[in-house]
């Protein structure tokens, strides 16, 4: 989502000054000095002035706006607080103020007090569009989508020319699937405002989904020509670069410490002592995530967590997600400590860490949405380490380990990343059996005389080169059928818009069965319909790699050049299914076709599979969770050695 917007108009505020300007409030010409000097960004001299009308002209509404808003420039959010305080209560119905008072909340992640404000804006004056718009990016931040769209498009109807608002909906849109709409609202808000970074920001999200990386990789960087301090197109760049492998590891490397050197030049020193206990007898780990939920990262959390031995290790939970779920619950009872940390800055959050005295801090999160890599550079514990959510380095110095495997990252890959590698004994992935999943079913090849062929990747993964690769597949398999199944797929737009694209690739899509988001219950049980997974690359499948394991269907994959296009290779090893890895694109065709010809092997497979990974490394939570804790002790021996001492 765009970035708030700050309102400062004259027109607002004139209609509260009762009396002859003359004896109550600035002359005219002060009031223009002050507007003039705001637009210029001169916002020290906006506090002189402003801060003298206070004391001059106590009763004059506009006074205290125009102070609230350049104290809240000035990173002087509670001042600013007590200043729009000061405006409301002489004008109640200041739709002006009761916004700008939202901005600084929102600012201090006070979110719940921020649209509050926003809601007696746009009560105070309905006709206030850029209220509408500051209520519709609350509804996105506490997961409205339907709220959020029409809180956009009602700002829209009041100011068709507000450039914010049309980015804002593109990106609504594209978090619903619906691609082609969300693309047509970011170009429409950036020919209003060329140089909107947060709208070429948007707009290459779109892209990536649409399966074009390299366009989106070209957006976000025109993002960051305007807004080099933009940490969210930062993010968004470095993980897009994952998608298409557009750079080599030493690139991507270069890239990513170039994020880390912001970040960690706005954090100041990092932190040089700690509270912890330096010979403990068992160690604070505190895991940092916006996904302690139905999320990937909370489906390969949870068995592990129940076989955490407390003796050994205390865990504690820094949430940055407004809400919680389900799983959230699940999982809650095995952290001795679970703190939200969504609402708090990056100063904050960091001291929460460091006041609880935890050892070893962990990012689960990466360049990932709902990060806080930001607080890492500040090292509130004596080591921090990546791991699970991510899948290659963050570029964040202060983050001294990333937990891996052989297969993941062979040793030669050491160069390719700005933390230490920290290889676990036989995966970097422990997945949990979903609950109440459907039993195993027959291969449907016995009921339809043909293989079918499945994929259940976000289209962002979907690159022209997977497309020409499963083209090469059907054409060798005459009878073969591709069903496919991704959130954008549920709209007729993007059904069309990937045909075109298979087409274009040598992929009927006449032999191809797309279909949108479901259930994760039908979701599972789709898996009846199909023989085997055909895997993406170079960005290949994770969550549904395992689920689909756990029904019964192969998935094969192709073991790429980095950390991450390594990933379906090394849970494919742990689940002792070393035959369904393909070495490159022509083998993951020769294997595809190898496998569907051979019905008596895929059916023997799939009626032992469960059995088979329920046994494996890749489910067996026990084993994994020891290996957790060996590795977190190894960490934190190794403290003395790498200058982390308390």
């Amino acid at each position: 989502m765009g970035a708030v917007r700050l309102w400062l108009s004259i027109d607002q505020h004139t209609p509260y000054t009762p009396c002859a300007m003359s004896a109550v409030t600035p002359p005219a010409e002060q009031i223009q000095q002050l507007m003039q000097l705001f637009n210029q960004g001169q916002i020290p001299a906006v506090i002189a002035i402003a801060g003298a009308w206070t004391q001059q002209y106590p009763a004059y509404p506009f006074g205290w706006v125009a102070l609230g808003t350049a104290l809240q420039r000035s990173g002087r959010s509670e001042d600013a607080i007590v200043a729009f305080g000061h405006a409301i209560a002489l004008a109640p119905r200041d739709a002006g103020a009761h916004n700008n008072l939202g901005n600084v909340f929102k600012s201090l992640r006070r979110f719940e007090e921020a649209e509050q404000s926003y809601r007696r804006a746009a009560e105070a004056n309905p006709a206030f569009a850029e209220a509408h718009y500051n209520l519709a990016l609350c509804a996105f931040e506490r997961g409205d989508l339907a709220a959020a769209e029409a809180g956009n498009r009602r700002a829209l109807e009041l100011k068709p020319a507000l450039a914010e608002a049309h980015n804002n909906l593109g990106m609504i849109l594209d978090e619903q699937g619906r691609l082609g709409e969300a693309e047509v609202s970011c170009r429409l808000a950036l020919q209003l405002r060329p140089d909107m970074a947060a709208a070429h920001n948007g707009l290459g999200n779109i892209l990536k989904n649409r399966g074009n990386p390299g366009e989106a990789v070209a957006s976000y960087r025109r993002a960051l020509a305007l807004n080099p301090a933009d940490l969210a197109a930062h993010d968004n760049l470095l993980l897009c670069l994952n998608y298409a492998a557009l750079q080599s590891p030493a690139e991507c490397l270069q890239a990513a410490r170039q994020f880390g050197q912001m970040i960690e030049s706005q954090a100041g020193p990092p932190q040089s002592s700690w509270r912890c206990d330096p010979s403990p007898s068992r160690l604070r780990v505190g895991m940092v995530s916006g996904d302690l939920r139905q999320h990937p990262v909370g489906h390969f959390l949870e068995s592990m967590l129940a076989h955490i031995d407390p003796a050994k290790i205390e865990l504690f939970a820094y949430s940055n997600h407004a809400s919680a779920d389900e799983l959230s619950a699940c999982i809650r009872p095995y952290f001795s400590q679970w703190k939200t940390i969504h609402q708090l800055g990056d100063a904050e959050a960091a001291k929460t860490i460091h006041d609880d005295g935890v050892h070893i801090a962990i990012d689960l999160s990466g360049h990932t949405q709902h990060n806080r890599l930001p607080l890492f550079a500040r090292r509130p514990a004596p080591l921090q380490v990546s791991w699970l959510g991510y899948f290659a380095t963050t570029g964040v110095a202060q983050i001294d380990y990333l937990l891996t495997d052989s297969v993941a990252t062979p040793p030669h890959d050491a160069a390719h990343f700005s933390e230490r590698l920290w290889p676990l004994p036989d995966t970097r992935l422990c997945f949990t059996p979903p609950q109440d999943a459907p039993d195993v079913t027959p291969p449907p090849f016995v009921r339809n005389g043909h293989v079918t062929f499945g994929c259940y990747q976000n289209l962002a993964k979907v690159s022209d080169e997977v497309l020409g690769a499963w083209g090469k597949i059907l054409a060798a398999l005459p009878d073969a059928r591709l069903r496919l199944q991704a959130r954008p797929l549920g709209y007729p737009q993007e059904r069309e818009h990937l045909a075109q694209r298979c087409a274009k690739q040598g992929l009927d899509p006449a032999r191809m069965d797309m279909h949108g988001e479901s259930t994760r219950t039908a979701y599972l049980a789709s898996h009846a319909e199909v023989d085997m997974i055909l895997d993406t690359f170079p960005f290949p499948g994770g969550t549904t790699t395992c689920e689909a394991l756990w029904m019964g269907v192969p998935t094969l994959t192709l073991c790429g050049d980095r950390m991450l296009a390594r990933q379906g290779a090394s849970m494919l090893t742990a689940a002792e299914l070393t035959g369904w890895i393909a070495g490159d694109a022509a083998d993951y065709v020769y294997r595809a076709v190898e496998h569907a010809r051979n019905r008596e092997g895929l059916a023997a497979l799939r009626a032992g599979l469960r059995e088979q990974v329920r046994a494996s490394p890749l489910f067996d939570a026990p084993r994994f969770a020891k290996a957790f804790e060996d590795a977190m002790w190894g960490i934190w021996s190794q403290r003395k050695i790498n200058g982390n001492t308390n």
